[in-house]
């Protein structure tokens, strides 16, 4: 069974990916469908931002876990 530390460990590699994921949908927005798509950019910011903070939540924990 896995430790806590592993399963935290495995929540913020998934978490980054998350990340990433939602970071490249903005890169996208920005490189292909600007300035007509302006509307879209709050909330895929929002989204981009929500995300990066999860990560950075879960890895802040992991590292005073060890």
């Amino acid at each position: 069974m896995k430790t806590s530390t592993e399963e935290l460990e495995k929540e913020v590699k998934r978490l980054k990916r998350v990340a990433m994921e939602r970071a490249g949908i903005l890169h996208d927005l920005v490189e292909e469908r600007l300035p007509a798509a302006y509307e879209e950019l709050p909330s895929i910011a929002q989204s981009v931002y929500e995300a990066c903070k999860a990560w950075a939540e879960a890895q802040d924990k992991l590292k005073s876990m060890v």
